[in-house]
């Protein structure tokens, strides 16, 4: 593993120092080992591991190339390892999205237009008074989703889409479980909404914590 981790330092460093560039093709294997010091083994093995973690894309008879090191790609791999998260690491997900989501909920407010407002709004009246659980945790995710989006914040969008499968479950179980859960969700997703129409980012900021805590709280008394 020593000799593989070496391989993808360097790797690294090439991209890094701009030396290969996101959609820039990799030299020959046979070039880019001799280039590098490796052996073709273990620059295979670099290889592989960063295509795992979406650094490189190798398409079969075209050859290797650096992608676009996006944000949204890049981190995918987040997405990948909180889904082996076990349930009594729920809790901290939902204080890092506490942490993360209000901020990004007050960051759209000063960006979001007025046709994201008007496609949240259609979204919460299409849902009516009385959804199920299931329903209703749908639009929830959809919900924050659309106004994380709206921050403007790729990275923090792709952050808290990735970390907000741990808690969906969460959400669910509180909905069967906890008596007017369903009207609370609601009743904070209308608040937070007309916060964003008001253009208020502290009051945007504090809607969303109050809609997280929410959650959090219960479920720290129910464990």
């Amino acid at each position: 593993m020593a000799v593989t981790d070496e391989a993808i330092e360097k790797i690294k460093e090439m991209i890094v120092s701009g030396g290969l560039r996101p959609g820039d093709r990799l030299p020959k294997e046979s070039e880019l080992a001799a280039g590098l010091g490796l052996s073709r083994n273990s620059l295979r093995e670099a290889v592989r591991a960063l295509s795992l973690m979406r650094i490189l894309d190798v398409r079969q008879g075209d050859g290797t190339y650096v992608t676009s090191l996006a944000p949204q790609l890049l981190l995918e791999a987040l997405s990948f390892v909180v889904d082996f998260h076990r349930d009594d690491t729920v809790l901290e997900f939902l204080a890092v999205r506490r942490i993360l989501e209000p901020a990004a909920t007050a960051m759209a407010a000063v960006r979001i237009s007025e046709q994201q407002l008007d496609a949240l709004t259609a979204q919460l009246d299409k849902l009516g008074e009385a959804p199920s659980v299931e329903d209703l945790v749908a639009c929830d995710l959809e919900f924050h989703r659309g106004i994380v989006h709206s921050s403007g914040n790729s990275v923090l969008c792709s952050l808290l889409d990735g970390l907000s499968g741990p808690t969906t479950r969460a959400r669910i179980w509180r909905g069967l479980t906890q008596e007017d859960a369903v009207a609370r969700t609601l009743r904070e997703h209308r608040a937070i909404l007309a916060a964003l129409r008001d253009r208020d980012a502290e009051a945007a900021r504090s809607w969303a914590t109050v809609h997280i805590a929410s959650v959090e709280q219960w479920l720290r008394s129910t464990l």
